[in-house]
């Protein structure tokens, strides 16, 4: 089988989103744990600080491939979604209720689309800013920096902003929920022992990263954070 072949078959497709959603699960990692310095409460500096390293040249190229790790993990995320219900034209004589696929994953699809549009809405307010339209700049050890520490709290003042990000918060949560344990087991992983674990560790990684990107906007609505 050629490799143009492979990536096209209903194996390849989901290795590659698989692959990608591993590599967007590293993103995660990096991404909370630089917004986490806003609950230093040193009115922004660290966080500025953190951000700015970010916007180094060797950063910028990193950001190319996720861009593309992004958009190749949701085009082959709708793919398979629709290639999953043409092969399910005929559904189960008998309701499967609870008996069946968990509703998170059965709604896969509804949950990467609620998080397409969050990513849309999150680039305006940050990302289009800090590249293209210009940020407020401040001053740390002399030279200056983008102050996205105060674009933040601008950004979060407005509730009905908070809540759309909370939801989106809900909504990582159950797609890494399944997600995670999905990309091991594509991956190959079948031994139960070891899935029990993975299992366990999506659940605690999908609920401590989506609880703590959740908990910024009501930190900078509620004035927890200077």
């Amino acid at each position: 089988m050629k490799w143009s072949e492979f990536f096209t078959s209903s194996v390849g497709k989901k290795l590659v989103m698989a692959l990608t959603g591993l590599f967007l699960i590293t993103f995660l990692v990096v991404h909370v744990s630089l917004n986490a310095c806003i609950w230093a409460n040193d009115g922004g500096i660290m966080f500025n600080n953190a951000a700015h390293f970010m916007s180094g040249i060797v950063i910028r190229i990193v950001e190319v491939g996720l861009f593309l790790g992004i958009f190749l993990h949701i085009i082959q995320g709708y793919v398979l979604v629709f290639s999953n219900r043409t092969k399910r034209n005929i559904g189960y004589n008998v309701p499967m209720g609870s008996k069946g696929s968990a509703w998170y994953r059965k709604s896969m699809g509804l949950l990467g689309t609620i998080l397409l549009l969050f990513f849309i809405i999150h680039w305006y307010h940050f990302w289009i800013p800090s590249r293209f339209t210009g940020v407020e700049e401040t001053f740390i050890d002399g030279k200056p920096v983008h102050n996205l520490y105060a674009l933040m709290q601008i950004t979060f003042q407005e509730l009905w902003v908070v809540i759309v990000y909370v939801f989106a918060c809900f909504s990582l949560c159950w797609h890494l929920i399944h997600g995670f344990q999905s990309a091991f087991r594509t991956m190959g992983i079948s031994n139960h022992r070891y899935l029990v674990i993975i299992k366990s560790a999506g659940i605690a990684f999908a609920i401590i990263v989506s609880t703590a990107f959740a908990m910024m906007p009501v930190s900078m609505y509620l004035g927890w954070v200077k």
